[in-house]
């Protein structure tokens, strides 16, 4: 009963797609207007590519945006390193430019299609992918279920199971089975995960380690590097990263209260969506704090409260800027957000309580003194004042951040051996077809 339940169940929700199909070209439109999709590439939405499909086998890849995008990049690398065939898609446009960034024409950018059988079933019937590879925790049923009746190999990499997802996932854990069963392996990051996984019927399920580990640390415009620091000269900074609703304005405080202690102190602020920057800028002026916009090309004089760094895929700079770097979306929202690019950086790592997502990398980097938790504005003031004033254990923490993303490494050949029997017999496919095509 339960199995056919959940069958109706799923069998429901494609129908409910297909009557939605026609009705979606308006949110596209609105999302459009609001620059969340490209302009001349919406019918990628759709499923409809203006790009032809190459001969020889194709492995579709898929990363929400980017971070998953980041965290995959080295398995593409190596993946297209082997003569076979790459589409890659992202959802977000940030993370398509990054793509069309790492990997030129190298691999194939699509927009992925939305989850409804029309667009889904248009996407496959192009690209006749031999193999899927899946990033993290998008789990996309009529994806999952389309890719099952066409029998092409499904695989999550890095897989992840917040407590949320876990949780509303087990209250329909019959309908978990039914898609679960359509995945040929699950990667885990954790054995926590692994364990989620397995509780909720997906089999094989191994555990590889975080793929954001081996990921090289983001990179920095050398000549905006050297140009800042001049800027900045010796004054002390500290930055909030990733910044979601509401700690920005705890970053302000932070700000506020620590300069009591270092005049000179310089705040670096970088929200995790830059389009909430004119509002933010507003309210920091309105604070009487002088705040420049990395976007505007403003420059870092001695008076400068807030350096406020709203461009996108400057990651790299901002921490290179800094030696302490509290890491947002864990105290006024959930989840957290990766704190293995700042350790990786040499940073002072700090951060809410609420990093269920990330919370095996946070586990490691605290048990090894790279990272420290702080439940709230108060404690984290006092966390900044102490390490700009204790030279000795802001160091400690830097290296024991660096030391500790080291001992993590090792997940992109773990993950890599777990694909083999599915990459193997396709670079098989794409020599011998490769010869036959030079032969003629």
């Amino acid at each position: 009963m339960s199995e056919r339940w959940a069958r109706a169940m799923l069998t429901a929700y494609r129908l409910a797609g297909a009557a939605a199909y026609p009705l979606v070209g308006g949110y596209i439109a609105w999302r459009t207007t609001k620059g969340k999709e490209e302009r001349t590439r919406r019918r990628e939405r759709y499923g409809i590519s203006k790009v032809a499909r190459p001969p020889g086998p194709v492995v579709w890849v898929h990363a929400a945006s980017v971070g998953e995008s980041n965290a995959v990049i080295p398995l593409v690398r190596r993946i297209a390193g082997f003569g076979i065939n790459v589409v890659f898609t992202t959802g977000t446009v940030t993370s398509a430019h990054l793509v069309r960034e790492r990997f030129g024409d190298k691999v194939l950018h699509q927009y992925v299609p939305l989850d409804l059988k029309p667009a889904v079933s248009r996407f496959l019937d192009h690209w006749k992918p031999d193999l899927a590879i899946i990033a993290e925790s998008e789990i996309w049923p009529m994806t999952i279920l389309e890719l099952g009746t066409r029998r092409v190999p499904q695989v999550l990499v890095n897989g992840r199971l917040s407590d949320r997802s876990f949780a509303a996932w087990k209250k329909r854990s019959f309908i978990a089975e039914a898609l679960f069963e359509n995945l040929s392996h699950v990667v885990a990051q954790s054995e926590l995960d692994g364990e989620r996984f397995r509780a909720l019927g997906a089999r094989p399920v191994s555990v590889s380690g975080n793929l954001k580990v081996d990921t090289d640390p983001p990179v920095v415009e050398e000549d905006a590097l050297r140009r800042m620091r001049s800027e900045i000269g010796g004054r002390p900074v500290w930055a909030a990263i990733s910044t979601h609703q509401g700690e920005e304005v705890i970053a302000a405080d932070v700000h506020e209260l620590v300069k009591k202690r270092h005049p000179e102190l310089l705040t670096i602020i970088v929200p995790r969506h830059p389009d909430r920057a004119d509002a933010l800028a507003a309210s920091f002026f309105a604070r009487g704090l002088k705040t420049v916009r990395r976007s505007l090309g403003d420059r870092v004089t001695s008076d400068t409260d807030i350096l406020l760094g709203d461009t996108i895929g400057e990651m790299g700079l901002y921490l290179r800027l800094t030696e302490i770097a509290f890491v947002g979306r864990s105290m006024t929202s959930e989840g957290g957000q990766n704190p293995l690019e700042p350790a990786m950086l040499e940073t002072a790592v700090l951060s809410g309580r609420n990093v269920q997502n990330f919370r095996d990398s946070y586990q490691k980097l605290i048990e090894r003194g790279g990272a420290r938790l702080v439940g709230d504005r108060d404690m984290l003031a006092g966390a900044v004042n102490f390490l700009l004033g204790n030279e000795a254990k802001r160091r400690q923490m830097m290296h024991a951040g660096v030391e500790t993303v080291n001992e993590m490494r090792g997940a992109l050949p773990a993950t890599l051996k777990a694909l083999e029997p599915y990459i193997y017999p396709l670079i098989v496919k794409a020599r011998l077809e490769d010869g036959g095509r030079k032969n003629r």
